[in-house]
């Protein structure tokens, strides 16, 4: 291909864009959206995503534009923030422009001009003021969910998108718990397209991604940043994200005593709740570690039990904890079906979830439980019980199998010498 044709197919916006990156048609109440999320982790491709949905307006380019717009908002967290990344960025509106499309910028007005007469106004969320009298077609939002005074500034934008037939809007962000953002989410007249870091991958330097999926992978923050996962506390919940954070090592010491805790489902099938398999083990200074989860979904219980004695055999725990409220001794029949040798030690739970709970995430509190390594399930089960139980209504599994382990070890009598590990 000649360079001719090929700076023509680069510019083809429509041809190499992602899935995440395209807009939806309609939106939930089966209208034209009005509001477009792209929610995304670090480099998932959302500014280079929105400066080329602003660049289709303008032009009125498509299958993303009809016709072109006359006025359009650009808001960025501050005005650095709007010029360095979202016009000046390396994915900003002047890289993606053709040469002969590109508009020009004028720094000390604020604005953007294409030759068709097309206008895009700078403004700082910083100064939700600042938008108070333009008006505009379109607008394109990023980082929103870390602005400062976002609902001031969301709100002044929101009158000044009132020109053309439909006004729209696109919010380029990683998401952060915001109520603006969840208000936003449940929004009929909005739509979401959402992606990984790793989405983009082949757009990122290989040892970026290796490097920061290694160190924050499964950790709130990387699910935040990498995943563009909205996680957020529940107000009263046993454990928050920073505590279960906090208690994050990377490796265990030499363990005493190793145990494998197992909270069986009362039925199997599709509809059935998880089977809870966790493994934890207590050190000589007192303090737990978390090892593993590998609970099960919708298991039978050949499955689950086969999966718990794997486990208790791959990490040579001394006992295998089980609860029998369920199944009684057909419990400990199953498991004895599958290896006889297996020490079982059944459990009984005479108090309900909270109460057994309570005294385990003090320990957390205090410092003696620790996590060793990342369990995102498990740990999204601590962080969203309440009084209530789960949000959800479903039952806890895995955190009642770290329950059971936990307590066993670290708040149970001994019963046996302890054997020094080293894992």
């Amino acid at each position: 291909m000649s360079e001719a044709e090929l700076a023509f197919l680069d510019a083809q916006w429509d041809v190499f864009a992602h899935d995440h990156q395209r807009p939806p048609l309609f939106a939930a109440n089966g209208r034209p959206w009005l509001t477009w999320l792209l929610i995304g982790g670090r480099g998932a491709g959302k500014t280079r995503a929105g400066a080329e949905w602003i660049r289709c307006q303008a032009l009125g380019l498509a299958p993303f534009a009809s016709e072109p717009v006359a006025r359009i908002a650009l808001v960025g967290e501050t005005e650095h923030d709007v010029r360095e990344v979202m016009i000046e960025g390396v994915s900003g509106l002047l890289a993606v422009h053709p040469p002969d499309q590109r508009p020009q910028w004028q720094p000390s007005r604020k604005r953007l001009e294409w030759s068709n007469g097309a206008v895009a106004q700078a403004f700082s969320a910083d100064d939700p003021q600042s938008l108070r009298g333009p008006q505009f077609s379109c607008a394109w939002s990023d980082e929103m969910a870390k602005w400062r005074y976002a609902q001031d500034a969301f709100d002044m934008l929101q009158f000044g998108l009132r020109l053309g037939s439909q006004p729209r809007q696109v919010i380029t962000t990683t998401p952060r718990p915001t109520a603006l953002l969840k208000r936003l989410l449940a929004d009929p007249s909005a739509v979401t397209t959402h992606a990984p870091t790793r989405a983009n991958a082949l757009n990122l330097a290989p040892t970026f991604l290796e490097g920061v999926m290694a160190r924050y992978a499964g950790t709130r923050l990387g699910r935040q940043e990498l995943d563009g996962e909205l996680i957020e506390d529940r107000p009263d919940a046993l454990w928050s994200r920073a505590l279960i954070e906090s208690c994050r090592v990377v490796d265990a010491p030499p363990l005493q005593r190793l145990v494998v805790a197992v909270d069986p489902p009362a039925s199997s099938g599709k509809r059935a709740d998880s089977c809870g398999i966790v493994a934890a083990g207590i050190a000589e200074n007192g303090v737990t570690y978390v090892l593993a989860d590998d609970s099960v979904a919708a298991a039978t219980p050949t499955l689950w039990a086969s999966k718990a004695i794997a486990l208790w055999r791959r990490l040579d725990a001394d006992a295998l904890i089980v609860e029998i409220n369920q199944g009684g001794e057909m419990v400990k029949a199953v498991i004895n079906e599958i290896d006889r040798g297996v020490p079982v030690t059944p459990v009984r739970a005479f108090r309900g979830k909270w109460l057994r709970a309570e005294p385990v995430a003090t320990l957390y509190a205090q410092g003696r439980v620790k996590h060793a390594g990342c369990f995102p399930a498990l740990e999204d089960e601590m962080a969203d019980f309440g009084t209530s139980g789960l949000s959800n209504g479903r039952s806890p599994d895995r955190l009642d199998a770290l329950v059971w382990a936990v307590s066993h070890l670290a708040l149970a009598p001994r019963i046996a010498e302890p054997r020094v590990r080293v894992l």
